[in-house]
């Protein structure tokens, strides 16, 4: 699935070209790909069963591991031509990630959580408003998350306030790319709608794509396109995807 052409010369957020990974001693590639993207600022939804390569894809979205073929460029850059120091620079200024689990630092505060990213790159904590720390204030006020809770540490913050804060941290800097994969698994449906709402929110005021995963089919009302990874995927099902 192929979106339209973007309008001006913007490059698009995602464009993969004749992609196809396998992991080591794999009789079979487990991801094929002729053609994919999304263009800046667009809202993606990504469904697909156990096994179809939702995490093998977002994998190399990020830069975590490189095709066996192929061709991946994020926000205009091929992932193919840096270095790994480079691919992981270039993740740190410009990639916002949602994990399922979150992956908080459990004992650092949740402020010291959301500032995680601006830490790691000059480059991201140079584009906020005013500081890092403000704008971490201020995403925190946006995503209802209360003062008094920034300085608890990320193990005694409940579920969904951890959730926010790993939105939060995601948001910091504004990264061109947010990537949430299955972020509302563990929320009722009440809280899922909540969060969906604020996600999408600060994504639009920021201009970010959001490239969104999840086996709940229901939320993708909310998106501008769907893709169905098993369509996308060209693998032959004996292909061994994760």
């Amino acid at each position: 699935m192929i979106s339209g052409e973007s309008g001006g010369m913007q490059a698009p957020a995602i464009l993969f070209e004749n992609v196809r990974f396998r992991w080591p001693r794999a009789p079979e590639p487990c991801l094929d790909v002729p053609a994919f993207r999304v263009d800046a600022g667009e809202r993606v939804f990504i469904h697909g069963p156990s096994g179809s390569g939702k995490s093998t894809l977002l994998s190399l979205v990020g830069g975590v591991i490189e095709p066996e073929c192929g061709r991946v460029e994020i926000l205009g850059q091929a992932l193919g031509e840096m270095r790994a120091g480079a691919r992981d620079r270039f993740r740190a200024a410009n990639i916002g990630f949602i994990f399922q689990l979150f992956n908080l630092v459990p004992y650092l505060s949740a402020l010291d959580n959301i500032l995680l990213p601006c830490r790691f790159s000059r480059e991201r904590a140079a584009r906020v408003g005013s500081s890092p720390r403000e704008d971490a204030l201020q995403l925190a006020r946006r995503l209802d998350l209360e003062p008094s809770l920034l300085n608890r540490s990320a193990a005694d913050l409940s579920v969904g306030q951890q959730q926010r804060v790993a939105a939060a941290r995601a948001l910091i800097g504004r990264p061109g790319l947010v990537i949430a994969d299955e972020p509302t698994s563990a929320l009722d449906a009440d809280r899922q709608q909540a969060f969906l709402d604020l996600l999408l929110a600060e994504c639009g005021a920021s201009g970010a794509c959001l490239l969104f995963v999840s086996h709940d089919e229901r939320l993708s009302a909310y998106f501008d396109r769907v893709v169905n990874l098993a369509e996308l995927n060209h693998v032959t099902t004996s292909g061994l995807a994760r």
